[in-house]
């Protein structure tokens, strides 16, 4: 039999001029898509240039592979169960260098590319900033030439769209896949097998040794892979972000079907599925427990086979596992990464525990996101036992022999043995995930310098003890390719103006624009491009919520999740504050200012989602109060999202950071704001305490308790009530909150909200900073109205915001703890 001819095809290094791409659009467009063109929908025509700039993607990604296949490479695979991505269509198209090719090939063809970027639905993989920071991770690892791969969930319906009804928050299915992902590549050849229940099969061989086999297991499903390429900034290298579907190991039960039970036919396969159909399904109910918990074993071990199965293919043995594979853990929600690989390695491979444990420990590294003891996740011992039998036993064998260590290191500290434990003792035993990550994991890191600092004297301190060089700090860092240069146009051309580019891919380049702080021509421009951008802005709420804002006042701006400790009420008890001193003076010169909300508050968290109510309530008030006029506006942006955020970031005058001292980790909207030529109102916490070491004191507005004063309060015995009697403002907006001014139709709505603060121990210091916060904002008017001084400012805050590179924070990484060099492509194209 002849061998088949083989044929060099021409890649699309020739199809990057204008005349190139027309041909690509209208060929998927009419082959790919089946249209016409004047049958051609909006989604149509993006589809359409989705797929042609994937093209350029796919060949560049194919030369990546297949070089660092060749040269045997490290690689990081990089676990989240959030990827907060946004829209990639622009951002792909500059990482690649094809913007103006494109734009001026849509142009020609008759289209506005603006349209199509709007088109595009933003995929639903993430919720906040820890999602937003595993795209912003990956996109930096491809720009420095990094091998890696990001792995995730394919959600079919994401976290949740996010409406108001009467105040309220709603849920509303986000059903982002409706139209299909045209960035997503089917990988049905990469299917992995997921159990759960079942028994150990414990045998004794003749030999002595010992096998555990998990057998008789049910309700068994499939993970298949769906890739997403993720281009570096003008580079060759092109690396993989894979997610997994979950897909039934049986489509239709023919007997059911047959016996005229159409429903029960289809019922596993669905029942399956529902694995990954939504992001965080709420776990108040012990359904949604297992569901989670389930979520995110089936998570974790379709990306470790994976991991796996790829060094297999190189490699004979598991010598070098850690030499070649690097494992960074997101937060505590892939902690089980650590049984399982256990499980593979000892009970699927067959390596002694002593060797699987050292390669494991090599392996793995654990990212630190909160100090918040509730939000250390813990899984209930008969829980975990019933859904995952043998990782069970695989913990408690890790746990018994750390605490024969922790024994030998300590003798006779019983307490310090309680504390160390994956175990948590009680009524109800509990697996602690954080433990079991900290113990499994080579490395440990936080997410800025405070944070790290609380994690080694204060929630890790034993196992800081234990091993004094594990605990390391990684600062969080944005890329300033999407959190400038994409979402701010006309201010990153000015600067680029004047400095050149090199600022995209350097962002310590910034600091060369400082000295134009003192040019009125570049300051004047600098006020101009803010202006236009709250403009813009001011359109956009003009169409979305009808109330008209003006864009000459302090944008004064807090965009995140809804959480009693980011202290949203401090904003919104300052504005009734305002509002009264307003109707009690209407003459009296007042600073306009217009206050932005945005963020969504978890499905479960009821005083979170009460505080949207509030917050709602006294925008209605005071927006419908024609006394006020636009000396004062409160708007609430529904369904926060990346493509909100990148209308609102350039936007901003005044960035909110208000997150009581010590219990947030980094943030990173302070550096995207910060970056934009937003001045900050923060307190000593995460992030905030490097920015003002950066921007230094006098460009940035720090109020409140620290992290030490905050414990010494609370030590002291915190009297909240004490502080609401002795302030006439406070008092009298929390008064008004307590009768009902802003719901008038149902007056006792807020008293859980009043209650909180005022009998319940106000545990996240709202009352002990809200003089100092007052006093600040004071401050911030008096500034504000200074232009010279304010635009200043502005440069300054962004020209020193170098050190927020994620480029920085995964250059850390990769020497510190991933040990991986960059491997440069040599792109074809």
């Amino acid at each position: 039999m002849n061998k088949p001819e083989i044929r060099k095809f021409d890649n699309l290094s020739n199809g990057k001029d204008v005349e190139a791409i027309k041909r690509s659009f209208n060929t998927h467009l009419k082959y790919t898509l089946a249209k016409r063109p004047m049958r051609a929908t909006e989604m149509d025509l993006y589809k359409s240039l989705a797929l042609v700039v994937r093209d350029h993607l796919v060949e560049q990604w194919i030369e990546t592979k297949k070089s660092q296949y060749d040269s045997d490479v490290k690689r990081v695979n990089y676990l989240s169960m959030e990827y907060l991505v946004g829209r990639v269509l622009t951002q792909n198209m500059v990482n690649l260098g094809l913007q103006d090719q494109i734009s001026q090939a849509v142009r020609d063809l008759g289209y506005r590319l603006e349209d199509l970027e709007e088109t595009e639905i933003e995929a639903g993989l993430g919720n906040g900033g820890l999602g937003r920071l595993a795209s912003c991770f990956l996109e930096s690892m491809a720009t420095l030439d990094l091998p890696a791969n990001g792995y995730g969930m394919r959600y079919e319906f994401g976290i949740f769209h996010q409406h108001f009804h009467d105040g309220y928050q709603v849920e509303d299915a986000d059903n982002w896949l409706r139209q299909t992902n045209p960035w997503e590549i089917p990988r049905p050849e990469h299917l992995h097998p997921i159990k759960f229940y079942g028994r150990v099969k414990h045998t004794t061989h003749p030999d002595g040794t010992e096998t555990y086999d998990w057998v008789d297991t049910h309700d068994n499903v499939m993970a298949m892979a769906y890739d997403i390429l993720i281009p570096g900034y003008k580079t060759g290298t092109v690396n993989s972000l894979r997610l997994w579907g979950a897909r039934s190991t049986r489509e239709f039960d023919f007997q059911y079907f047959n016996e005229g039970d159409y429903i029960q036919a289809v019922s596993h396969k669905q029942e399956s599925e529902t694995i990954s159909k939504v992001l965080y399904p709420n776990d108040k109910s012990i359904q949604g427990r297992k569901l989670r918990l389930k979520q995110e074993y089936f998570f974790v071990s379709a990306s470790l086979q994976d991991i796996v199965a790829r060094y297999k293919y190189s490699h004979s043995g598991f010598d070098q596992l850690s030499e070649k594979v690097a494992i960074q853990l997101n937060d505590t929600h892939p902690s089980l990464a650590i049984p399982e690989l256990m499980r593979i390695l000892v009970d699927v491979e067959r390596l002694p525990w002593d060797k699987a444990w050292d390669i494991t420990v090599k392996t793995m590294a654990y990212t630190n996101h909160t100090v918040l003891p509730e939000a250390l996740e813990k899984w209930s011992v008969e829980l975990l036992g019933h859904v995952l039998p043998r990782h069970l036993q695989i913990i408690f064998e890790i746990n018994r022999r750390f605490l024969n260590q922790v024994s030998l290191r300590f003798p006779d500290d019983k307490k310090r043995l309680g504390r160390m434990s994956i175990i948590e003792e009680g009524e109800t035993k509990f697996v602690r995930m954080h433990n079991l990550a900290l113990i499994g994991s080579h490395a440990v890191n936080g997410v800025a310098a405070l944070h790290t600092e609380i994690l080694k004297k204060n929630l890790f301190a034993d196992f800081h003890e234990m091993y004094p060089d594990r605990i390391q700090n990684k600062t969080n860092g944005i890329t300033q390719r999407i959190w400038l240069n994409e979402c701010n146009p006309k201010l990153s051309a000015l600067i680029t103006e004047h400095i050149g580019e090199d600022w995209v891919k350097d962002l310590a380049q910034m600091q060369k624009i400082l000295p134009l702080a003192e040019d009125p021509e570049f300051c004047r421009r600098w006020s101009e491009i803010k202006l236009h951008n709250k403009k813009r802005l001011a359109g956009f709420i003009s169409r979305t919520l009808g109330i008209e804002v003006n864009p000459e006042s302090l944008f004064d701006v807090q965009i995140k999740r809804i959480h009693e400790y980011k202290r949203q009420l401090l904003n919104i008890l300052h504005v009734i504050v305002l509002y009264s001193r307003i109707k009690k003076n209407p003459t009296g010169d007042y600073l306009p200012r217009t206050v932005i909300f945005s963020g969504k508050a978890a499905p479960g968290y009821a005083m979170a989602k009460l505080i949207i109510k509030l917050i709602n309530s006294v925008a209605k008030t005071i927006n419908q109060d024609a006394e006020i006029g636009d000396r004062l506006r409160v708007v609430f942006l529904p369904n926060y999202s990346v493509s909100l955020a990148e209308k609102i970031i350039p936007a901003a005058n005044l960035s909110q950071q208000t997150s009581t001292a010590g219990m947030e980790a980094s943030g990173t909207g302070n550096m995207k704001l910060a970056l934009n030529g937003a001045l900050t109102i923060g307190t000593l916490d995460g992030a905030n305490v490097e920015i003002l070491e950066e921007v230094g004191k006098e460009n940035i507005y720090i109020f409140g308790l620290t992290t030490e004063e905050v414990q010494k309060n609370k030590q002291n015995g915190y009297r909240p009530k004490e502080i609401y009697l002795a302030n006439r403002e406070l008092k009298q907006a929390i008064d008004m909150v307590q009768e009902g001014l802003f719901c008038p139709e149902s007056p006792d709505v807020f008293h859980p909200i009043v209650d909180s603060l005022l009998n319940q121990g106000d545990r996240f210091m709202v009352l002990a900073d809200f003089e100092s916060y007052c006093d600040t904002q004071k401050k911030i008017e008096e500034e504000f109205r200074d232009a010279d001084l304010w635009v200043k400012k502005s440069i300054i805050n962004s020209a020193r915001m170098g050190k927020f590179s994620s480029d920085r924070t995964i250059r850390e990484y990769a020497r510190d703890i991933w040990k991986v060099e960059p491997h440069p492509v040599k792109s074809e194209t």
